[in-house]
């Protein structure tokens, strides 16, 4: 027990002595030194091979970024291109099938007036044999109406 009261004693003198909680003795620069040291061997060691992946880390994200980027423009380029190809497309089938509505329009319309034609040459044709079969039979008929005459007045004066 002796030795702890000693202890103490030395403590609360050791205390009073030296001032208080900072001292400005050897131990100051001392820590500084050390600091400082730390300091430095965290730079080498930590901070810059983590700082150098962190680098290549943010250029990479940024090229990733500018290269997609730059594929969005082209894909979304090469989709106004494929619309106005497409709507051109389109624009043009439809003039095609525009054309061809009016050739086949003009193609029905020239085949009618031909049947047209052909119906009224037939027509005529009839007409003109009627005509000639007409006068054929009243040619006849006249023959035998002169031929009968004959033969009455014949008759009519025998009697």
């Amino acid at each position: 027990m002796i030795h702890f009261a000693l202890l103490l004693s030395l403590q609360e003198v050791d205390t009073e002595i030296k001032g208080g909680l900072f001292d400005f003795n050897a131990t100051l620069p001392l820590m500084a030194l050390q600091f400082l040291l730390l300091m430095v061997v965290l730079n080498l060691i930590f901070y810059k091979p983590v700082s150098f992946i962190l680098d290549e880390r943010d250029e990479y994200i940024r090229n990733s970024l500018t290269t997609a980027s730059s594929s969005l423009l082209k894909a979304n380029e090469l989709i106004k291109k494929h619309e106005q190809e497409l709507a051109n497309s389109r624009k043009q089938a439809q003039e095609i099938i525009k054309e061809s509505q009016q050739e086949a329009q003009q193609i029905v319309t020239i085949k009618v007036r031909e049947a047209q034609q052909e119906a009224e040459q037939l027509i005529a044709e009839a007409y003109e044999q009627l005509n000639v079969q007409k006068d054929k039979a009243l040619r006849t008929l006249e023959t035998q109406v002169d031929t009968l005459s004959e033969e009455i007045k014949v008759k009519l004066l025998r009697n």
